[in-house]
């Protein structure tokens, strides 16, 4: 059989159609209706975990308004025979997703979610013609399918659809909603205190979710998903039987995200084994509840990069797919003291954090034990220890892909925050041939900016170069001069000079002198020099690096 994986694919019922592998997660349904007796649940994972792809798995199983035994043969829901007979494709369901309600301002995303409800009663659009629906459900209907409703009919959409599913069918409904906190999130980072974007999309999801959740006679259960849990802001306040699973809880952890079995089982499938190792270090380490998952999303992007080249290399996925607000908010407040922490974790280490899975979006960034959590919540970080079940918890980073996004974004932010006159003062004395002063300003650089990667040799390299292109210069890296490669190579051709750089890392402070002059006699030996032709002075310095330390010597004629 022909080995196919479809990136992005998050419709079940398509996904199974076209013949896409599938990781068997229908167990979940049975779980959350035969082994619960809740009404209204809430899903809270980071994104790429496969939400949307349980919603519509089970919209496809419930609804009434389809036909899905061809698409759920073979899957583990069909041996439990009367479950499926009592349940499948027997009750109305009304699926919604808000993932595209967003925008630069409320208007904006008023207009979006206006659209997402006339997308709706428009492929529900044959309600109306039932005689057993209310006639004044049918007005409030059709001014939601024109996108000329009003904010009552806005706030009452979903319970006035429901209300006229039971007059058709005369069952309670099930109520999915995907990613319903996606418009908060969103209005909290553009909300200011002129437009309050975030007090009035609050007003309109409340006002929305209270309808439809609590005390509906026409609610059979709802499941919703999203990042995060808003609690204290009265959404879910008076629900009935209400509960919520996040990343921290162990119960429903293994249906979202991929475990160590099933990877096995798809690199089998792909005769893609030899990848387990690559895919383990750079996609697993996650911990929800307690166990240890894959990103799937991640997985089914590098199996298809393999399908199509087998030497592909892994890559950051998540990077096109998310923004990194979250983490550019803790560089930029400096009230938080979290240099230490972030570097602790780039270096493969653990941090210790008060978290909380209840918090609400205007009030995220009031506390380092907020932002935390929600780096938490969203997949940045997890639990260092699936055992772990406190609320002080050990962290770290999951794995060499959000490693990747630390370097990319903490590190290059926390370096832009420098003060740029320090910079200048140093490459003054540089181009003065001042190694004493040059070596203080490197090192003062070093312990204002994040290490990591074990202070390696590349690592030095890399801030180097980022030091000089911060302030303007344009880098030469590792080409061809001479007989070698010299590690940088800066060049003022205004003033017709050039600087050339020998790095070395080495393992202790009192060896920073020697390693300072072997770097000295390899630019030398090398004749790193030759090739720079038409300068009038060529600077040629050693720097020798122990942690955050830096020795500076200047090749002397």
């Amino acid at each position: 059989m022909v080995f196919k994986v479809g990136v992005g694919k998050s419709d079940f019922a398509a996904l199974r159609q076209s013949g896409n592998y599938y990781v068997d997660k229908t167990e979940l349904i049975y779980e959350l209706v035969n082994d619960t007796d809740n009404e209204v649940i809430l899903f809270t994972r980071p994104r790429r975990f496969g939400k949307t792809l349980m919603m519509t798995m089970m919209e496809n199983f419930f609804s009434i308004r389809k036909d899905s035994r061809s698409i759920f043969e073979n899957l583990a829901i069909r041996s439990h025979e009367d479950f499926c007979n009592e349940w499948m494709n027997r009750y109305p369901v009304l699926f919604v997703s808000f993932k595209d309600v967003k925008a630069e301002e409320f208007d904006g995303a008023y207009e979006m979610l206006k659209a997402r409800l006339a997308d709706i009663t428009k492929d529900l659009s044959d309600l109306v013609n039932s005689e057993q629906v209310n006639k004044y459900d049918c007005k409030a209907f059709d001014r939601l399918q024109s996108e000329e409703s009003t904010l009552a009919d806005v706030k009452n959409s979903l319970k006035t659809i429901m209300r006229m599913m039971h007059a058709v069918y005369g069952k309670k409904v099930i109520l999915l909603i995907d990613e319903y906190d996606v418009p908060l999130a969103r209005a909290s980072e553009k909300d200011t205190a002129n437009n309050r974007y975030y007090t009035k999309m609050l007003d309109v999801i409340k006002g929305i979710m209270s309808t439809a959740l609590k005390d509906n006679e026409f609610l059979q259960f709802a499941v919703l998903t999203g990042c995060l849990r808003i609690a204290k802001e009265s959404i879910f306040t008076g629900t009935n039987n209400f509960v919520s699973y996040s990343v921290l809880d162990e119960e429903f952890s293994n249906y979202f995200g991929f475990s160590d079995d099933e990877v096995k089982e798809i690199l089998e499938a792909a005769s893609c084994t030899d990848k387990a190792a690559v895919i383990r270090e750079w996609y697993d380490g996650y911990v929800f509840g307690n166990s240890y998952v894959y990103c799937p999303w991640d997985v089914i992007n590098y199996l298809s990069a393999l399908k199509k080249r087998k030497d592909a290399r892994p890559k950051n996925y998540w990077k096109n797919t998310s923004h990194n607000g979250i983490l550019l908010t803790f560089v930029k407040r400096t009230d938080f003291k979290v240099k230490g922490k972030f570097e602790i974790l780039l270096n493969g280490g653990e941090i210790v954090q008060t978290i909380t899975d209840e918090l609400t979006y205007d009030t995220l960034h009031s506390s380092e034990d907020n932002l935390w959590s929600v780096l938490l919540m969203t997949g940045y970080i997890t639990k260092a220890d699936p055992g772990e079940d406190e609320e002080t918890l050990s962290l770290r980073i999951p794995n060499k892909e959000i490693a990747s996004i630390f370097e990319d974004t903490v590190v290059r932010l926390f370096r832009e925050t420098i003060d740029t006159r320090m910079q200048k003062n140093m490459m003054d004395a540089l181009w003065n041939g001042d190694e004493e002063e040059a070596g203080r300003i490197i090192s003062e650089l070093l312990w204002r900016t994040i290490s990591y990667n074990d202070y390696n040799e590349d690592y030095y390299h890399a801030f180097l170069a980022g030091v000089f292109v911060g302030i303007g210069y344009e880098v030469e890296s590792n080409k061809e001069k001479g007989l070698g490669r010299p590690d940088i190579i800066l060049k003022d051709d205004d003033n017709r000079r050039a600087i050339i750089i020998e790095a070395k890392k080495t393992d202790k402070e009192s060896s920073l002198d020697k390693d300072c002059d072997k770097a000295i006699k390899q630019i030398a030996d090398e004749k790193y020099a030759e090739g720079i032709d038409g300068y009038e002075q060529i600077l040629m310095y050693g720097v020798a690096f122990f942690k955050k330390q830096a020795k500076v010597k200047l090749l002397k004629e």
